[in-house]
């Protein structure tokens, strides 16, 4: 059974975040802004560090080693916050062929890597048939590597682009996953989650599914016996209270994920992610910062919390600005939302922190903020450094954060079970005996051949190269 609510409750009260750190109290929205608002950062770090170490002891924090293979950039959306999409014709313009998509692969499992994170654009030009044999021939290939790929945009667009039997979307979605499971897909990963809210999702997500449909598809996968991870792309247009009615359908549905479906060996939510919009390259991040536009008058509300609801109701025309400008995350308010995710989803076991977007030592100090997880020694990742982002580390530096931050290192897999904890001196940050050499690499090396369909991609540091 979910926690107990108490709407009445001082939210700001010792005792009462006592017993939400325990899983004794669910918090509501209202409680969840007034957090966000009023306890000092610090201190609501604190509560959500207590909460973690609930769940996940006081030892041990986790990592993956995976692949993130962007297998096409072709894109029917046009998302504002995206950087990556092409229609098709551009000179970079690309659909890896499955034989480059298979070495890849290789070249994870040669490292000891256990997953790939496959995603891409939603390109019409792709069969089903496409998807399926390519999922046979990684298994076929590779079979220990978990692949956790498509996201539940792609999915929806899958029903668009195949037309599969069935009278409702669930049924539709269920016929193509159905045969993607049996042809080798292991879990769904939670990308195109971004804002939920109606308002929000209409202006920055064009093309994109909305809520209910991106969380029918998890619901699908869910009932296929698939975990699944959520995301939430925030500081842009939103308020936040657009943040935490995000938050808010995220619980409700695993919680009819746990009751519905957990006693039969059913799926849901592992994990939860949030990181913040990253401007380069967007046509989104060509909207003015609010305060910088001419006639921002800074003494009365955002836009985007002038027009937030905590249900999500809220509609573009209750501000004449909103959507024309934007207000941009930096450290503190990716550790304060955070936070407030970790307090809120009690019933998500995993919150991971997004180093890749804010960086290493903002990603360890989420240690503190309610992060358990440090995702991925990142081999490779397109989308979001199309947008600017180019952060890149490899195994050693971040064995070292997770110990720098008090944690014992450890790599998990998929399903969050421990693979290899670090106490020893073979641990790979305690292979370094000269920390002093040891310099993160930029992810992308951009090159000036118009014909290069992919950038180079490294997670070494400068002393191994």
């Amino acid at each position: 059974m979910p926690p107990r609510l108490d709407p009445n409750a001082d939210i700001l009260d010792p005792a009462v975040l006592a017993d939400v750190a325990a899983g004794a109290l669910r918090i509501t929205p209202e409680q969840a802004l007034r957090l966000y608002h009023e306890m000092p950062i610090q201190e609501l770090g604190r509560w959500a560090d207590t909460r973690a170490r609930e769940l996940h002891g006081a030892a041990i924090r986790t990592y993956v080693i995976d692949r993130n293979i962007n297998y096409t950039n072709v894109c029917s959306a046009r998302c504002t916050f995206c950087a990556f999409r092409r229609d098709g014709d551009e000179h970079d313009a690309y659909t890896l062929e499955p034989e480059e998509l298979l070495e890849k692969v290789g070249e994870l499992a040669a490292i000891g890597g256990t997953q790939i994170l496959m995603q891409g654009g939603m390109n019409p030009a792709l069969p089903l048939s496409w998807y399926l044999d390519l999922l046979r021939r990684i298994k076929s290939e590779y079979p220990s590597v978990h692949v956790h790929a498509f996201s539940p945009p792609e999915f929806i667009e899958f029903i668009r682009f195949f037309d599969p039997p069935g009278a409702t979307l669930a049924e539709k979605l269920r016929t193509v996953m159905k045969q993607m499971r049996e042809a080798g897909l292991d879990s769904i990963p939670g990308g195109g989650g971004e804002i939920f809210a109606p308002a929000v999702r209409r202006k920055i997500g064009l093309g994109k599914c909305d809520a209910e449909a991106w969380l029918t598809t998890m619901r699908v996968a869910h009932e296929l016996g698939m975990n699944t991870s959520a995301t939430m792309m925030f500081g842009h247009i939103e308020g936040v209270a657009d943040r935490i009615h995000h938050f808010e359908l995220v619980r409700q549905w695993q919680d009819r994920a746990i009751a519905d479906l957990a006693p039969d060996g059913g799926g849901r939510y592992m994990a939860f992610i949030a990181w913040p919009f990253q401007r380069e390259n967007t046509p989104l991040g060509r909207v003015p910062d609010w305060g910088a536009g001419g006639g921002d008058d800074l003494d009365t509300p955002f836009p985007g919390d002038a027009v937030a609801r905590l249900d999500g109701s809220g509609e573009k025309h209750d501000h004449p600005r909103f959507g024309q400008r934007v207000r941009r995350a930096g450290g503190s308010d990716y550790l304060r939302t955070q936070a407030v995710s970790r307090l809120y989803l009690d019933n998500i076991y995993s919150i991971g922190a997004s180093w890749v977007t804010m960086g290493p030592h903002i990603g360890q100090v989420a240690l503190r903020y309610g992060a358990t997880d440090m995702g991925s020694v990142m081999m490779e990742e397109n989308v979001v450094s199309a947008a600017g982002t180019t952060h890149c580390l490899n195994e050693s530096i971040l064995c070292r954060l997770i110990r720098d931050a008090g944690f014992l290192p450890a790599q998990r897999d998929n399903a969050y079970r421990l693979l290899r904890v670090h106490t020893g001196a073979e641990a790979p940050d305690r292979r370094i005996d000269d920390w002093s050499a040891v310099r993160t690499r930029r992810l992308h090396v951009q090159t000036d051949q118009p014909d290069e369909k992919a950038v180079a991609l490294s997670i070494r540091s400068t002393n191994d190269a």
